[in-house]
């Protein structure tokens, strides 16, 4: 039995993408002296945007460019926004005239459709899918792989452990048969993905089974990103397809579904101002009902019948 390792000192890059080489052989062998250090080559164009996109498509920036979105919206709750209350916005105006000009300038009062939020929203956008998709594809490779073939000498890995048994009254050969069909369904039952390498070395037989595991870590990771992907994708085309609109109706008006009729009126991207959907509605009666001086919130709006 093999935890993914063979013969040659390289790791398969099928293998899970947490995996590590801890044996002593490798590590000390690829790891060069003070006296021979490497020098790399410098970088030219070519290098440094490959360099870039490694690094705007690593995990680690994923990451980071999310909880800098998450920062980056905090001001959308602490400002009036104009996609949800331009009456908010003119009254910050006219209490802030000072303020208000700075904080306009910086599109603080429009933060989920500034240019500074649509960048990390889009590098975000970016590094995920350059993540995703190259780590999707390896790992649907490594699943559909076979375990590697147990190696010959069992001390070149880190741990291991030897057991010999002598066999004077049944067949040597069948005996370690059963032991490694024995083998191969205990690890089944403990989830490994196992393959059996029998073969004939030197003529006589050999009979060896491999196992491999801890590919469930890496697919739930994938689903997880993936399911980003899609909330970004959908707040995204959400956002660019659809409009808010605020109007005034008084008890017997009639408001019709043109931008005229609109006190304010916020479109999204793709929104064709001049494309709205017809309809038109009478404003036949409107009662509300307060809050009694008794209770909490007294003398304020409590329910409103249309």
């Amino acid at each position: 039995m093999s935890p993914s390792r063979s013969d040659d000192v390289t790791v398969d890059p099928l293998r899970p993408a947490d995996y590590a080489d801890t044996s002593a052989d490798s590590t000390d062998a690829g790891r060069p002296s003070s006296d021979d250090a490497v020098t790399s080559p410098a970088l030219g164009p070519v290098g440094w945007a490959r360099w870039g996109w490694r690094q705007l498509t690593s995990m680690r920036t994923a990451l980071l460019l999310l909880l800098l979105l998450a920062i980056a919206a905090i001001p959308g709750s602490l400002v009036p926004q104009r996609s949800a209350d331009p009456n908010g916005v003119s009254q910050y105006f006219t209490d802030n005239p000072d303020l208000a000009p700075i904080l306009d300038g910086l599109q603080l009062f429009d933060v989920y459709t500034s240019a500074w939020f649509s960048a990390i929203y889009i590098l975000l956008f970016i590094s995920l899918i350059g993540c995703v998709i190259p780590r999707t594809q390896h790992h649907w490779k490594a699943l559909r792989a076979r375990p590697p073939r147990t190696p010959a000498r069992l001390e070149r890995l880190s741990t291991h452990r030897e057991t010999l048994v002598e066999t004077e009254d049944v067949d040597p050969a069948a005996y370690a048969g059963d032991a490694v069909a024995l083998a191969e369904q205990q690890l089944r039952r403990g989830g490994y993905r196992t393959e059996r390498y029998d073969t004939a070395r030197r003529g006589a037989p050999s009979f060896s089974v491999s196992a491999e595991r801890g590919y469930l870590k890496e697919t739930g990771n994938l689903i997880f990103h993936g399911a980003l992907v899609g909330v970004l994708i959908a707040v995204g085309v959400g956002g660019g397809f659809t409009y808010t609109g605020q109007t005034v109706i008084i008890q017997g008006d009639t408001f019709t579904n043109a931008l005229v009729d609109y006190s304010s009126f916020n479109p999204g991207r793709f929104v064709d101002e001049n494309s709205l959907v017809p309809y038109a509605m009478t404003l036949d009666e409107f009662s509300v009902s307060y809050v009694a001086p008794d209770e909490s919130g007294a003398g304020q709006a409590g329910d409103f019948v249309a």
